[in-house]
């Protein structure tokens, strides 16, 4: 996969991730980006939500709505404390083998991820397993013909872009049914505040006419159901399951399939 994508995969540290989201075009990039996944996710009410990489600026807008919030942050990019307030929401682990149960939330929301992952099929998988039936997952990915892809004053130009057509295989592969998409970021990197203020105005306009060359590209997907195929056992007794595309017969014994028990709601 990473022939075909071209660059190799780097991770952003998280301390430059958060000084990047503390400047004007930071928080401009925030609120375009925030606006878009509300298009995806008008409501979360009594859901769960888990954020996957760098997503806490992201995140807050759910925080008073959904029954759950949780970022983690791979260990290859840090950790820091959010939300300043409060009990702290944030973890770090392993992208590839995440310390949560299996179907354990309803939503999932990866940005800051994809392009710096040498693992995207492990990380897929491990989306795949926490995600709920029924589940939606929201991918934020550097455009390959957008221009933040091209420079590396911003997040978005460090790592590995995409194509939509490559986003869009690259979730079927692993399980995932594109629903929606979009792109947002059509205003260049800038730090000018008169091309700032005028950001929402030239996102409408992109939107409407040059949606292929947006900064960032953004796919909801569906979980697909699985057939219960169980898988082999994981280090410290957790049972990891395969997913079987929709269809095919069930060929699982059920008793190989353990029974399902949310520890968050105990």
């Amino acid at each position: 996969m990473h022939e075909a994508m071209g660059c190799s995969p780097m991770w952003t540290d998280v301390v430059d991730l958060r000084d990047f989201y503390a400047t004007g075009l930071g928080q401009v990039t925030r609120r375009l980006i925030g606006a878009r996944l509300r298009l995806f996710w008008p409501d979360v009410g009594g859901m769960r939500v888990l954020g996957l990489g760098f997503a806490t600026p992201y995140l807050r807008v759910f925080l008073g709505e959904a029954e759950r919030v949780i970022a983690l942050m791979p260990a290859s990019q840090g950790v820091l404390p959010w939300p300043a307030e409060g009990r702290g929401l944030t973890a770090l682990g392993d992208e590839t083998d995440l310390p949560l149960p299996d179907r354990s939330f309803d939503r999932i929301l990866m940005v800051h991820t994809l392009e710096s992952t040498e693992q995207v099929r492990a990380v897929m998988r491990e989306a795949w397993r926490v995600l709920a039936d029924g589940g939606r997952l929201v991918v934020v990915v550097p455009n390959r013909r957008g221009i933040w892809s091209r420079l590396e004053r911003t997040p978005f130009g460090n790592g590995r872009p995409f194509t939509q057509g490559q986003l869009v295989r690259m979730l079927r592969d692993n399980m995932f049914t594109p629903l929606d998409h979009g792109s947002a970021l059509f205003l260049p990197p800038t730090a000018s505040p008169m091309l700032l203020k005028a950001a929402p105005a030239v996102e409408r306009l992109g939107r409407r006419w040059c949606e292929a060359f947006g900064g960032v590209l953004m796919i909801e997907a569906a979980k697909q159901i699985y057939a219960g195929a169980a898988g082999r056992e994981r280090s410290g007794g957790r049972r990891s399951y395969l997913p079987l595309p929709q269809g095919l017969p069930r060929t699982v014994d059920p008793a190989l399939t353990p029974r399902w028990e949310d520890p968050l709601r105990r």
